[in-house]
């Protein structure tokens, strides 16, 4: 379960950019293509959090979604898998834009 090393990734980026005051809230940003499984994240931040400044703070979690740019035609495409095709051409080789994102986007603090 790797979702327990996220989260406690995310509970020390966040006390180490709270300044010593208490988190109310954390966003952060998770791809469609990432592999993080969202409410593994929820369970294991509630942990993680249990006696720190983050205890009781709220976990608001954006979806990015997979969006892919073509390399032969040069279109953007929404993704569902790596290897989809492009809509428009067809083709098969295509750089991802969005999707594999996996941040911390922002904290309220009191």
């Amino acid at each position: 379960m790797h979702e327990l090393s996220i989260a406690r990734s995310v509970v020390d980026i966040c006390t180490e950019n709270a300044g010593g005051r208490r988190v109310c809230s954390v966003t952060i940003e998770i791809g469609a293509l990432s592999g993080v499984a969202t409410e593994s994240i929820r369970f294991c931040f509630d942990a993680c959090t249990r006696g720190t400044l983050l205890e009781n703070a709220l976990l608001l979690i954006e979806h990015v979604p997979a969006s892919g740019r073509c390399r032969q035609c040069n279109s953007e495409f929404p993704v569902k898998a790596c290897y989809d095709p492009c809509p428009a051409c067809g083709g098969v080789g295509m750089d991802l834009i969005t999707g594999e994102e996996l941040r911390v986007k922002g904290l309220t603090v009191v």
